[in-house]
Formats: structure tokens, sequence, C-alpha cells
């Protein structure tokens, strides 16, 4: 895929992702911080990381923060959640290469391998990063918000790998059909 569609998909996947995140996920405070959100919104950045490779969801992660919080601010701007939203997109992309180095994708069903890179990306932000910065930054108890984030893991984690699946097999349909003979 030329270097141009890689960019347009990122763009694409950027804005589907600030406008799930911003404009149609529930955002639940805690201690007058926005300690949960819910909703679709890095479903796009770990399609491109998947997709398109670890770098593009990176890309599409750190962006879609960016413009996200320029479009619809909340309190101040932290860079630490823009490096989650990178890490986010950019980890399941990375489990997936490493997979396939490893050459385990031969071993691993490809419905397995997409579940176990959706959960690394989501585990790894949602478990750890994310509590860990609202933690650091604006004191809110880590135990408040661990259980919702666990149910929501529990949703988002088959949802995504399901939804990336269908997604993943009409893209790759889409990108051999045009791809110069």
């Amino acid at each position: 895929m030329s270097k141009a569609r890689q960019a347009a998909f990122t763009a694409l996947f950027i804005a589907m992702s600030v406008v799930l995140t911003r404009f149609a996920s529930v955002r639940v405070a805690i201690a007058g911080v926005e300690g949960i959100r819910i909703g679709f919104g890095s479903l796009p950045n770990i399609m491109a990381g998947i997709l398109l490779g670890p770098v593009y969801g990176a890309i599409s992660g750190a962006f879609s923060d960016i413009i996200g919080f320029v479009l619809s601010p909340m309190g101040g701007y932290m860079p630490h959640f823009t490096v989650s939203a990178g890490v986010m997109g950019a980890l399941p992309g990375l489990v997936l290469v490493l997979l396939r180095k490893a050459r385990l994708s031969r071993r691993i069903p490809e419905w397995f391998e997409t579940v176990l890179a959706v959960g690394t990306g989501v585990i790894v932000v949602s478990w750890g990063l994310t509590p860990y910065f609202l933690n650091t930054l604006y004191g809110l108890p880590r135990a408040a918000i661990m259980l919702p984030r666990i149910v929501a893991a529990l949703i988002e984690i088959p949802a995504y790998s399901v939804i990336i699946r269908s997604v993943s097999v009409r893209y790759v349909r889409l990108t051999a059909r045009n791809k110069p003979t």
C-alpha cells in the first residue's frame, strides 16, 4: 500500500476517533475529574495499529487526542494522555508484528491473535497507564477507578476484536484488489 493511502487511512481513523471519543462517549466524573470514558473512541486507533502498523497506530492515537482536546477541552492539556492514546494505537499492532516475526501466528488462530493484540493494548493502557496518570495528576484513588475499567475492558476487548476482524477481512480484500499487477 502506498504511503499516501496509509496517510489517508490514518487521517480517517483520527477523525473517527475524535468523533467517537469527544462527541459519542459517556464521560463519568470521579471527584470532579473525568475518571472513566465509555465508548468506542480508541477503536479506530487500535484499528490503525493493526491494519497499518504500530507507527500509524501511534500517530492516530496521539493526533486524535490532541485534535480532540482542541475541539472539546476538558480542563488543561495533559500530554500524559496523548502518550496513552499513542500507546493504545501502537501496542496492538506491535503485538501482531511480534507474533508474526516469532512465527507464532501459524499456531494461533487469527481471531485469537486479534483478541490478544487488542487485550494487550486495553490492559496496558486502561488498567495501567491511565489509572497511574489519573492518580499521579489528580490524586484519584486507583481502587475507585479500577472496577469500572475492568468491567469496561471485559466488554471492549471482545467487541473491538469482533469489529476489527470483520473490518480487517474487508480491508485485506480492498488492498489486494487495488495492488498494481
